[in-house]
């Protein structure tokens, strides 16, 4: 048990199946009450869809685990309901110290701009953000959670999945229509379908400390290398929630991990860090290993992998879990769409490709940070030790610094839902990434643009007075959103003004939605639901709108 954190008992409750002896077939089950798996349950209720989440245990993730979430994480979790909750509990911070030895020689701050809802990155324990989003699941009537139903046998067909369940009552079966997987990096249901994993697993050993302690370091990233207090090693230490601090030792391939995690073992080494004056109490240790690994494909005809267990990094960089949240974010969306019969099948195949893709940027960022913190030769050890004394005084040598680089959306410019540009634009918002936020007024109320957008498709139409609009435009504006997908036109406007048709206006007072979007009267961005650019143009022409809504879709043959 922990010191900080009392870890709920969720009740297990007998299966109606168990009661009833019949078999019953859900639109989607989900297998995993994790992070991910319960993102994807709590977006697909949302939506309408009637979900089953299946989990072996009956409380939280055991110890801090994932730590980290990044703003596009966050936004996520916004439109999930609990992004209040995680920032309000969790510690916020931007900005990043490395040190080589006994100097600072290197920082970075994640949000240099201001005016973004989010920060650049919280520290909250693993825990806390499962009991938010347990929490969030039990407020929606068509989300089924079943605690201490262990999934043993899986049996995928051409129109869904059979799964047999065991529970203490004994063991019960259920079809599903779509099977979503997050049952995390030893999945269970990988090994059952015979799906392989490939990849890189790094030879050397962290151990990992949560220390509970009143300190006044600020909330900020601090990674050493070779410091004083752990010669020839890396550290890293953060500061969560409750005054939990969480350190990470590098401790070498050869360390016996049960020795490393006694509490006679990790105690000097936080002592020789802190100094024997600092009063603390430890409260969690583990030992891990790095691994860069993935599955071929995410998706296997109805069954559709998510999270660590279709694809696994190094913890440096908090590339993990905020990774895994982007992949249901990808994912609900189009399920939802095919489920509603109004795409085709092969919009799933867009799943795998793009986040497939996200992975291998993952991976490769993970992998190039392990290298650089972990280097396995001394021509390599050579080369990291010069770039970190060079790097105090030369800006040439900051851009080699490589102490994980931090989890980001990805930019999914090579994706086929996308629709190219055909006129010049400046600035991030190209089609396939992630939308920025920007303050914007609705009506007097000063609202966030994200907070604004997302579940559904939106033309986001710049105005210079939405009192100017043509009756005809408006008109066209109200057609987009009648058809099977419909699309929700949004005026965005430097002024406030009265839209004709009740269309809605977002007020950019600021400017920084123009500065964001390089956008100026006429420029239209369409985005999806998962708030990522699917087109953009310098004129509104419906024609083309709904041409691009087609190919985001899938639905161009």
């Amino acid at each position: 048990m922990l010191s900080t954190y009392h870890y709920p008992k969720f009740d297990y409750i007998q299966p109606p199946e168990q009661k009833t002896g019949e078999t019953r077939r859900y639109p989607v089950v989900v297998v995993g009450a994790g992070p991910v798996g319960l993102a994807a349950a709590i977006e697909l209720a949302q939506t309408g869809v009637p979900v089953v989440v299946l989990d072996d245990d009956d409380t939280v993730s055991v110890g801090s685990r994932g730590v980290c979430y990044a703003r596009r994480a966050l936004e996520v979790l916004d439109r999930l309901g609990v992004g209040d909750a995680c920032v309000g509990k969790g510690v916020s911070w931007n900005v990043g110290r490395t040190f080589f030895r006994e100097q600072e020689v290197y920082n970075f701050n994640l949000l240099p701009q201001p005016d973004f809802k989010r920060p650049g990155m919280i520290n909250l324990q693993q825990y806390y953000l499962e009991e938010f989003e347990v929490k969030r699941a039990r407020e929606l009537t068509n989300l089924d959670l079943r605690f201490r139903n262990k999934v043993v046998s899986v049996t995928p067909d051409g129109d869904g999945a059979t799964l047999q369940i065991e529970t203490p009552d004994g063991i019960y079966c259920m079809e599903a229509d779509w099977l979503i997987v997050a049952d995390g990096a030893r999945s269970n249901i990988r090994r059952m379908m015979n799906l392989e994993i490939d990849g890189k697993i790094f030879m050397d050993r962290f151990l990992i400390a949560d220390v509970v302690m009143k300190a006044d370091f600020p909330s900020e990233r601090w990674f050493w290398f070779d410091p004083p207090f752990h010669p020839g090693q890396s550290v890293l230490l953060h500061r969560q929630a409750d005054n939990v601090y969480r350190i990470d030792f590098q401790l070498g391939w050869q360390a016996d991990p049960e020795e490393e995690k006694k509490p006679e073992k990790v105690i000097p080494r936080i002592k020789a860090m802190l100094g024997d004056d600092r009063e603390f109490e430890l409260e969690w240790v583990s030992v891990y290993t790095f691994q860069c690994r993935r599955m071929t494909e995410f998706r296997h005809g109805r069954v559709l992998f998510a999270g660590d267990a279709a694809h696994q990094v190094s913890p440096f960089g908090a590339r993990g879990a905020n990774s895994g949240l982007q992949d249901t974010d990808n994912l609900v969306w189009k399920l939802k769409l095919v489920i509603d019969g109004l795409a085709p099948h092969t919009l799933l195949d867009t799943y795998s490709q793009e986040r497939v893709f996200a992975a291998d940027e993952n991976i490769m960022n993970s992998t190039r940070s392990t290298d650089f913190i972990t280097p396995k030769s001394k021509t390599s050890l050579t080369f990291r030790n010069a770039v970190l004394s060079l790097a105090r005084d030369h800006a040439f040598a900051r851009a080699l610094v490589n102490s994980g680089r931090l989890s980001v959306a990805a930019f999914l410019t090579e994706s086929a839902l996308n629709t190219a540009d055909v006129a010049p634009f400046n600035g991030d918002m190209v089609p396939g990434a992630a939308m920025d936020d920007a303050p914007v007024h609705d009506g007097a109320q000063a609202v966030w643009l994200l907070d604004c957008v997302g579940k559904h498709f939106v033309a986001l139409v710049h105005v210079s007075d939405p009192a100017g609009v043509p009756t005809a435009t408006a008109q066209s504006y109200a057609a987009l959103a009648q058809g099977p997908i419909p699309i929700e036109v949004v005026l965005v406007s430097p002024v406030a003004g009265a839209a004709p048709q009740g269309l809605r206006v977002l007020v950019d007072q600021a400017g920084r939605y123009a500065e964001r979007y390089d956008s100026i009267a006429g420029t239209v961005y369409l985005v999806r639901p998962d708030q990522h650019v699917a087109a953009r143009w310098r004129t509104f022409d419906a024609d083309l709108v709904r041409a691009a809504l087609a190919r985001a879709t899938c639905n161009t043959q």
